[in-house]
C-alpha cells in the first residue's frame, strides 16, 4: 500500500445522511484523520488496504478502538442561536413576540456589553453546546462589537467552530434608544471592522473563526443600512444572516413599509445569496420560497422557537420540494433547549402534527397538509449535512477532504436511557440515539480533527 501519515485512525461504526432522507451506516470502518483535521480516508472492511492500514496503527498511540456500544456521529451544526440570550433561556416564553424583544430580550443583550459578564455568559454557551454536539454554531451577538468579537475568541479558544455576527439595528421607530447602532454609517463602519477582525481570529485557530453579516430582521434597520450591508456581502464574500416571515406580525411588518414580503426586500438589498441563512420562515409565501431557493439561502428551522413565537409550522418538507434548503437551529433562548438532539425530536414531531392535524373536530380529510412529514434521517441531515452546504463547507459527512468533526456515542453510559438488543439492526441503533441520547452519552467530540471533550458529560481538553 501507499505510505500515508495519518494523525488519527479510528475504528468503528459511523452514521452519516449524504443524501436528503437517507442514512448511511458506515459499519466497522477505519477513519483516517490527516493533519490538516480532515477525513483524509475511510475504509471499509472488504477494501484491500484495510487490513494493512489496521496492522500499521492499531498498536500505535493515535489509534483508537471504539468499544462495544459506542458510534460515531457527525458534529452538528446550529444555524442559528443567540448567544446573548443564554441567560433568558427558558423564560418569557409566554408572550408575544414583539413584547419578548421589547420588554426582555433587548435589555438583556444590551447588558452583555460589560466584559465580565460576556465572558461568564459566552464561554458557558460555548461549552454547553459542545456538549450538546455542536461543533459548529452561527451566533448572532450582540450589537455591542467588542462584546461580540469576545466570542468569537471564546469559540476559537474552546475549539468550537464559531460563525458570529454583529447585530445591526440602526431604525428608531423599532429598537430602544439605549439598544440601537448611532446611524447607518456607524453600523456600516462597526462591521467591516468586525469583519476583519473576526477573520484575524480564524487565522489562529485550526477550526476557523467566521464573521457573518448579521441584520437583525428588516423591522430593525433602516434603508440605508440595508443596503449597506448588501453591498459589504458582495465586496466580502462572507455569509449573512437574518430571520425571515417569523410571526404574523414581523410578516406583516415588511407589507406596511414596504409593500413587499421581507423576502423581497431583503433580496432588494441584496441580502438573499447562496451564504444567507434565513430563520424560521413560518409565514413564508410559495413566492417568497421559489425567491428562496432560486437564490440558493437556506432556512434555518427552528422548530421549538416557532412552536412559541412563529405562528406556524415551517413546512420543511414542502419546502424542499420547491428547491428550499434547510437546516437546524436552536434559537436560543426563543428555543428553551441548547441540544440540537431536542431539535431533531421537535423537527420531526411537528412535521407530523402539520400533516395529521390538530383540530379533532375537523375531517381527518381535512384536519392537515398531507406530505409533511420527516422522519429522523431527514432531520440528521438538516442537523449536519445541510448545515455544512448552507455555509459552503465541508462539514456534516464522513467523507475525504471533509472536516473531522465527530461526536462519540456510548450507548452503555451509566443511567443511559439508550438500551440496544441484539435484534436491533444499525438503523435502529441510529433511531434510537437520536430519539434518546442526552448529554451524558456524548463522551468523545472531536473539532477539525482535535479532541475538544472527553469523558461523559463532556470535559475539555
Amino acid at each position: 500500500m501507499t505510505e500515508k501519515n495519518y494523525t488519527a485512525v479510528l475504528r468503528g461504526t459511523a452514521f452519516h445522511t449524504p443524501v436528503w432522507g437517507e442514512a448511511e451506516v458506515l459499519e466497522d470502518c477505519l477513519f483516517a484523520v490527516d493533519a490538516k483535521g480532515e477525513v483524509a480516508a475511510v475504509y471499509h472492511p472488504h477494501d484491500a488496504e484495510y487490513g494493512d492500514v489496521l496492522r500499521r496503527y492499531e498498536k500505535t498511540d493515535i489509534y483508537r478502538a471504539l468499544a462495544p456500544g459506542q458510534y460515531l456521529l457527525p458534529g452538528f451544526v446550529d444555524l442559528h442561536i443567540h448567544a446573548p440570550q443564554w441567560t433568558n433561556m427558558g423564560k418569557a416564553l409566554h408572550v408575544p413576540l414583539a413584547t419578548w424583544l421589547q420588554e426582555y430580550t433587548f435589555p438583556l443583550e444590551r447588558k452583555l456589553a460589560e466584559a465580565t459578564t460576556a465572558r461568564e455568559v459566552y464561554r458557558e454557551i460555548v461549552t454547553t453546546t459542545l456538549a450538546h454536539g455542536t461543533t459548529t454554531a452561527v451566533y448572532f451577538g450582540s450589537q455591542d462589537t467588542a462584546g461580540t468579537l469576545l466570542l468569537a475568541e471564546i469559540c476559537a479558544a474552546l475549539g468550537q467552530r464559531g460563525a458570529c455576527g454583529k447585530v445591526v439595528m440602526d431604525n428608531p421607530e423599532e429598537c430602544p434608544p439605549y439598544y440601537r447602532d448611532a446611524d447607518s454609517a456607524a453600523a456600516l463602519r462597526a462591521t467591516r471592522e468586525f469583519i476583519e477582525a473576526v477573520r484575524a481570529i480564524g487565522n489562529s485557530c485550526p477550526q476557523g473563526a467566521w464573521p457573518v453579516i448579521t441584520p437583525r430582521f428588516v423591522p430593525s434597520c433602516t434603508d440605508a443600512t440595508l443596503a449597506g450591508l448588501g453591498e459589504l456581502a458582495a465586496e466580502y464574500g462572507v455569509p449573512i444572516q437574518t430571520h425571515i416571515a417569523e410571526s404574523d406580525w414581523e410578516a406583516g411588518y415588511a407589507y406596511e413599509r414596504f409593500g413587499k414580503s421581507d423576502a423581497e426586500v431583503l433580496d432588494m438589498f441584496g441580502l438573499l445569496t447562496k451564504k444567507s441563512v434565513v430563520a424560521h420562515g413560518t409565514q413564508l409565501r410559495d413566492e417568497d420560497a421559489a425567491l428562496l431557493a432560486e437564490r440558493g439561502s437556506t432556512v434555518a428551522h427552528c422548530p421549538l422557537s416557532n412552536a412559541f413565537f412563529g405562528n406556524g409550522v415551517y413546512p420543511v418538507r414542502r419546502r424542499f420540494a420547491q428547491g428550499v434548503r434547510a437546516g437546524l437551529g436552536t434559537d436560543v433562548s426563543g428555543g428553551y433547549s441548547p441540544s440540537l438532539y431536542d431539535n431533531i425530536r421537535q423537527a420531526v414531531v411537528v412535521s407530523r402534527m402539520l400533516e395529521d392535524g390538530v383540530d379533532a373536530r375537523r375531517p381527518a380529510a381535512e384536519r392537515g397538509v398531507p406530505e409533511s412529514r420527516i422522519d429522523y434521517r431527514h432531520a440528521l441531515y438538516m442537523a449536519t449535512t445541510a448545515g455544512g452546504e448552507a455555509l459552503g463547507s465541508k462539514l456534516g459527512l464522513f467523507r475525504p477532504v471533509y472536516a473531522f468533526d465527530a461526536q462519540l456515542i456510548d450507548t452503555r453510559v451509566p443511567h443511559s436511557d439508550i438500551h440496544i438488543y441484539s435484534g436491533d439492526t444499525p438503523e435502529d441503533v441510529l433511531q434510537k440515539i437520536l430519539f434518546l441520547a442526552n448529554r451524558a452519552n456524548l463522551t468523545a467530540l472531536w473539532v477539525q480533527g482535535r479532541e475538544v471533550l472527553h469523558g461523559t458529560g463532556g470535559r475539555h481538553e
